[in-house]
């Protein structure tokens, strides 16, 4: 069949006709599917056997129309209609047959595809699946503030935060950031749905209590579910004593879901921050403000304050010289882009890393100095990979380093 003959053969047997109809279609159909899967929460291998099918259906329609012809005698082959016989008014009628019919063709080949390999690759994902990360990712939900003086919230927070933080430095677990867990509430009772939502196993709940220098501290490891209590202690602190708090209760999760520290590990966790107590409840407030959700001007002013005078307190504050510096820098790129921040800092960070040169925070704030105020991007990006390694489950560190 000569070219000529054969594009006019197309032409008769309506297959650019059948082509663009189900081209339209097909578009719609996978429009339709990529909304309505992930809201009925079909696994991704769905969409790809769905638009798999629908593309060889493609090359079904367009047989079906060269083969076969609808006349008023009902379905013929193409072949047996002579081509001096006058064209049925049924054109739509029969696009609609064909694209329809290659469709159901493509259904149930998804559908066949869908039966035999899905239990395959079911019972390939248990052998496969990382059990072990599973059972050793945390969450450490909203501490409860137990204090009759409601002002000493911010150090409930402050506790959850620095243990979330000291968490962060074990590689074997896995830590869900302050962020993801701030709206929950400190003690829910649909512990399952929360790791569900937050697709972890174990649930950290914790109260405190201050009352002048004295403070109390209860902390509960929770299988999320099962509901069952891994590990559990209270802790009676004068203030002077605190600082130890964090690590013990990093390395009794650690211990608990069996995630082993490496020696550096395991020395950067027992490195306390500080030695003095007024300082650190400085740094806590300072911490508060710094995390506020509104991100204010006022907020981040308050916080570089709070912690100069933590610095001013105790000068070897390494985290607190870090922080101190990582604020400095939200407020030049966010709100007043001065010489005066931009060294100050610059030499915040320059003495976080001078005091403890292996602190991930200190890396994070020299990373975000290069970022914002010097747009080094290269510097930034290996100070921040130099703070991934201390930090490997900080969730600002990984967003830094993904921007």
């Amino acid at each position: 069949m000569d070219p000529a003959t054969f594009l006019t053969e197309l032409k008769r047997r309506k297959v650019y006709r059948v082509a663009v109809a189900y081209a339209i279609v097909a578009w719609l159909l996978i429009q339709a599917a990529s909304i309505l899967f992930p809201t009925f929460e079909a696994p991704p291998w769905v969409m790809k056997v769905f638009v798999s099918a629908v593309v060889l259906g493609f090359p079904v329609a367009l047989i079906l129309a060269w083969a076969f012809e609808l006349t008023p005698e009902g379905i013929r082959r193409s072949e047996e209609i002579s081509p001096r016989e006058p064209e049925t008014p049924k054109t739509g009628k029969w696009t609609a047959i064909i694209v329809a019919a290659a469709l159901l063709a493509a259904a149930l080949l998804a559908f066949q595809f869908a039966r035999t390999k899905r239990p395959a690759n079911a019972e390939l994902a248990k052998q496969t699946a990382p059990t072990a990360t599973l059972d050793k990712s945390v969450a450490v939900l909203p501490f409860e503030n137990l204090s009759s003086d409601k002002e000493n919230a911010f150090f409930a927070q402050g506790i959850q935060d620095e243990i979330i933080t000291t968490l962060s430095r074990i590689s074997g677990l896995r830590v869900i950031s302050r962020t993801s867990t701030a709206h929950y509430q400190s003690a829910p009772e649909n512990l399952s749905e929360i790791g569900r939502q937050l697709r972890v196993s174990n649930v950290l709940e914790g109260s405190v209590q201050k009352a002048g220098d004295r403070v109390h501290i209860n902390v509960q490891l929770i299988r999320a579910d099962t509901d069952a209590h891994l590990w559990a202690q209270s802790y009676n602190r004068e203030l002077t004593d605190i600082f130890g708090v964090e690590a013990e209760v990093a390395k009794s999760i650690a211990d608990s879901l069996q995630a082993t520290l490496s020696p550096q590990e395991k020395a950067r966790v027992e490195t306390k921050p500080t030695t003095n107590p007024d300082a650190y409840v400085l740094y806590l407030r300072g911490r508060d403000y710094q995390t506020r959700p509104d991100n204010l001007l006022q907020d981040f002013k308050s916080a570089a304050q709070l912690y100069k005078q933590a610095i001013a307190l105790d000068p070897n504050f390494a985290l607190a010289h870090a922080r101190l510096s990582a604020v400095m820098s939200t407020i030049y790129h966010w709100f007043e882009p001065t010489q005066e921040v931009k060294e100050t800092a610059r030499r915040e960070a320059d003495e976080s890393l001078r005091l403890q040169p292996d602190l991930g925070e200190g890396h994070l704030a020299l990373g975000l100095y290069f970022y914002y105020e010097e747009g080094n991007y290269q510097d930034a990006l290996r100070e921040l990979n130099l703070a991934a390694k201390t930090l490997p489950n900080d969730g600002d560190v990984g967003l830094y380093i993904a921007a």
